[in-house]
């Protein structure tokens, strides 16, 4: 396919596949490795193959474009309070039962075309603008799109965020995460069991997503949410958590309540539930919080030296500030957040 053609469409060769016999392609962005004959599209739904040539179908295609509060991805520990321009596209790698997103991620959506060159410029316009989200579905699997205007992002002076399921091959996201600033990553569950059952996936690539992003200096946090029947155990949780305490224990982590969305009928999470999981993590986490619900102090930030407030929020809104350069205003302790 001509260069020119596809560039009119939207359309655009994707980056990490490889040629087989018979015109069949091979991706290599994400662990499922998908084989595709001619016309056939990977489980993502937005790479194909034509004509033996693997393209991205999502190039330049968004479905939201919105100013968020960085607190919406989550993220409470990077710029507490700030906007960020927050974009989103088509299809996921992963095929959950419960995606609170399903309207974009595995449903037809209509979307617009947004060239990198313009969403760089939308980010640049707002004074009060942080960077870009990639967020709302799967980002890794808008690679051509993000690497692209993640390194003009970096260029302009801004930041760049991931909201991301983590489902990703060791090299591509080697290759975008020196132009990532931070990312929140969800961890479903630790049993394979679930991924295998829910999601269509395995369970370890989004465990090594963290601990890769970690080693490499960006800026992580962790969302886990939680389902009545299906990972409320108490096994679980300790499970999730001493796993990350053994990556770093100031990840933060941010256990979520579900609704019923989609495929899924089971009961909204008890709030019990989630209490209980914030006390098991606290035993060696710092920094856990609770979404999805309401409940006093389940969105504050903790100093982990006096063990006093340090950042309150409200839904996505942020009230008092006690952190400066990294430290706590009431003891002098370290408070890992960036941006205050």
């Amino acid at each position: 396919m001509a260069g020119v053609a596809m560039a009119r469409t939207g359309i655009k060769e994707a980056r990490y596949w490889e040629p087989l016999d018979e015109g069949r392609v091979r991706c290599r962005l994400c662990p499922h490795g998908c084989v595709l004959g001619r016309d056939q599209v990977g489980l993502c739904r937005v790479r194909e193959n034509r004509d033996g040539t693997l393209c991205a179908l999502n190039y330049e295609r968004v479905t939201s474009i919105n100013h968020d509060p960085i607190e919406k991805k989550p993220l409470f520990h990077f710029y507490p309070g700030r906007n960020i321009l927050s974009l989103g596209t088509v299809g996921c790698n992963l095929a959950c039962a419960f995606c609170q997103n399903w309207s974009i991620s595995q449903a037809a959506t209509g979307t617009t075309r947004l060239s990198v060159g313009r969403a760089v410029e939308l980010a640049r316009e707002r004074e009060d603008n942080l960077g870009i989200a990639y967020t709302y579905n799967e980002p890794f699997i808008w690679f051509e799109f993000v690497r692209e205007a993640a390194e003009l992002v970096k260029e302009a002076g801004l930041k760049n965020v991931l909201v991301t399921n983590g489902y990703v091959n060791e090299e591509p996201l080697r290759e975008l995460l020196p132009f990532v600033d931070a990312m929140n990553v969800d961890i479903k569950a630790m049993r394979p069991e679930f991924y295998r059952e829910l999601c269509r996936a395995r369970a370890e690539p989004p465990r090594r997503t963290v601990e890769i992003a970690r080693e490499q200096g960006c800026l992580v946090e962790v969302t886990n949410l939680i389902i009545p029947n299906w990972n409320d155990g108490e096994e679980e949780i300790r499970g999730l958590v001493d796993w990350l305490a053994s990556v770093d224990p100031a990840v933060p982590l941010h256990f979520s309540r579900y609704h019923p969305a989609y495929k899924m009928t089971e009961p909204p999470t008890p709030e019990q539930t989630l209490l209980r999981a914030r006390e098991i993590a606290r035993e060696k986490l710092p920094y856990v919080y609770l979404g999805n619900i309401w409940t006093p102090g389940g969105e504050d930030t903790l100093c982990p030296g006096c063990q006093r407030v340090v950042v309150e929020r409200r839904g996505f809104s942020v009230g008092r500030i006690a952190v400066r350069e990294g430290r706590c205003l009431h003891c002098g302790a370290e408070v890992a957040i960036i941006g205050v």
